[in-house]
């Protein structure tokens, strides 16, 4: 995963079960990579301990921020993605909903499935 986000330290805000995939949001994120964070949602196979799928808020560069001031981003082993741009990603409640949303159908897994852990 060549853009996969490099984490000096996180503050967990939230985790989830999907299906048989631990889903952890990070916030307060300190990066090694380059990238400023917002916040990260990243999802880990059972039983491993890299993630497969990382959905990022991004804040956007000020030159394109007229679309909106976060972009929400994906990073897999099979792409790198922005998806959309949106002042609305910034927020916590509303990037949990969609990358939750975002991850479960990148993975193929139930909606109904996901469990609120913290």
């Amino acid at each position: 995963m060549q853009e996969r986000p490099i984490i000096k330290t996180a503050i967990p805000k939230r985790r989830y079960q999907a299906g048989r995939y631990a889903a952890s949001l990070l916030g307060e994120i300190e990066s090694g990579d380059g990238r400023s964070y917002r916040y990260i949602l990243a999802f880990v196979a059972q039983g491993q301990a890299e993630p497969v799928l990382y959905v990022c808020s991004e804040p956007t560069p000020p030159v394109e921020r007229a679309a909106g001031a976060y972009r929400l981003r994906v990073v897999s082993e099979a792409m790198t993605e922005t998806l959309d741009t949106d002042d609305g990603w910034g927020d916590l409640d509303r990037f949990a909903e969609q990358a939750l949303r975002v991850g479960v159908q990148m993975l193929g897994l139930p909606e109904s499935g996901i469990v609120r852990l913290l």
